[in-house]
């Protein structure tokens, strides 16, 4: 069953609907969304589980094209562009692979539609063993964090999903924080999203594959797999980005896609 997600609608034009990475929310692609406003009508959507989107006891592909298929309902939209990052790439790929008539251009931004090993191993063990009770301040969450995600970044993206629990929930709840994300659900369904979309296709509209050259998500042996699904798919690469190449090469990353989506 569709879930209603939280959303923000930002400038003016053709609808383009943003679906951020695992663990993140739209801001993420808050760059992206301020590069392109200007000439398109932007969607930024929080997936289920994330953000401010209801929290669901599964998570899927299918079900999570669903909840998209549905925004577009809700605000009267027949096509869309779609563009998304990682774990939204697939989300973004599922809609085309199952709603085709929904999808104008399709941009996939770091990830192929295959199942990947498990990479989130050491953030999800952190994030669970966050003692919470302990917890005062974002500085002794990260500190926490240490043993578990080495990169100082990566902590600072995960800790935006901190967030301080408010007063008048403080009788149910002692902690000073609390996780905005659904944590045990994400735990529970990782496989899930490991694995790659469903549907054999193909979805034979414009699609645009973005690669970071740091990045080993998208490898040489996915083209084919690729050239299956998305016939007119073209892969275009990003030096010196790795698997955040939206947010590390922002100018970059917003003119192959301005391109694309005018071409």
């Amino acid at each position: 069953m569709s879930v209603r997600l939280h959303h923000r609608i930002t400038g003016e034009g053709r609808p383009l609907l943003l679906l951020h990475g695992l663990f993140g929310s739209l801001e993420n692609l808050g760059g992206v969304n301020q590069r392109l406003q200007a000439d398109w009508q932007i969607h930024g959507l929080d997936l289920r589980n994330h953000g401010r989107s209801p929290h669901t006891d599964s998570m899927d592909y299918p079900a999570m094209a669903e909840d998209v298929v549905a925004y577009l309902d809700q605000q009267g939209i027949d096509r869309a562009c779609l563009l998304g990052h990682s774990m939204g790439g697939k989300i973004a790929m599922q809609v085309a692979l199952t709603h085709p008539e929904r999808v104008e251009r399709l941009i996939v931004a770091d990830i192929a539609p295959v199942t990947y090993r498990p990479r989130h191993d050491a953030i999800l063990e952190g994030m669970k063993n966050l003692d919470l009770s302990t917890i005062n301040s974002r500085g002794d969450a990260d500190r926490a964090l240490q043993d578990y995600v080495e990169i100082p970044e990566v902590r600072m993206f995960l800790l935006k999903n901190l967030i301080r629990v408010p007063a008048d929930e403080k009788e149910d709840n002692p902690d000073s924080f609390r996780w905005r994300l659904n944590l045990p659900v994400i735990d529970a369904c990782y496989q899930n999203l490991a694995d790659a979309p469903e549907g054999e296709g193909p979805y034979d509209g414009p699609v645009l594959f973005i690669k970071g050259s740091d990045s080993a998500y998208i490898q040489r042996k996915h083209h084919e797999r690729i050239k299956t699904l998305f016939p007119a798919a073209r892969i275009e690469e990003i030096e010196g980005a790795g698997h955040w190449l939206h947010a590390e090469k922002p100018d970059e990353f917003a003119r192959l896609c301005r391109e694309f989506l005018t071409s």
